[in-house]
């Protein structure tokens, strides 16, 4: 039975990677665990430690590192978190941190319709001459909201009298 860290170490090795067997992992997505499950925080531990740590443990010519090439990145990282704790101390509280994480997927995200979102796309606080593009219920009215419309019908704009013609001539 796999470890909670081994199951994290493997959804981290293949996202994005259709040919990863989830056996190793690229730097790439290493980073991203040490992202995603915070062992990166900034401060004790930069993207640069994460590069440099990824880079001494893996082999010369290789591209990805092994679980057990990642039990001693982790090590190392945990020793730069954690500062004065035992390294199997540290490794066990980056284990904590990586516990039923998952890759977070930045750019998919759910529409919200929050604070300055939603009264931004609220019709009904429309004013002046947008307000006049949506009808009562908020829906757009198209075309018809966007420009004046001349009638065609042959009277000037303002004329109040408009249709009246025929029922004078039968008087």
């Amino acid at each position: 039975m796999a470890s909670e860290a081994e199951k994290t170490f493997k959804r981290f090795a293949v996202f994005g990677e259709s040919s990863s067997s989830g056996v190793e992992i690229n730097n790439k997505n290493f980073s991203k665990l040490c992202k995603d499950c915070g062992i990166m925080d900034g401060k004790m531990v930069t993207s640069t430690d994460v590069d440099i740590v990824f880079s001494k443990v893996k082999d010369k010519t290789a591209r990805t590192i092994t679980f057990a090439q990642f039990q001693e990145a982790m090590k190392e990282l945990g020793q730069k978190r954690f500062k004065g704790k035992n390294p199997d101390e540290t490794l066990e509280n980056i284990y904590k941190l990586m516990e039923g994480k998952d890759p977070a997927t930045p750019g998919v995200t759910k529409a919200t319709t929050v604070g300055g979102v939603s009264r931004l796309t609220d019709t009904s606080k429309y004013t002046g001459s947008h307000k006049e593009r949506f009808d009562e219920s908020g829906k757009g009215k198209g075309i018809a909201g966007r420009e004046e419309r001349s009638e065609n019908s042959g009277y000037v704009s303002a004329y109040k009298g408009a249709g009246t013609y025929d029922k004078k001539k039968e008087s």
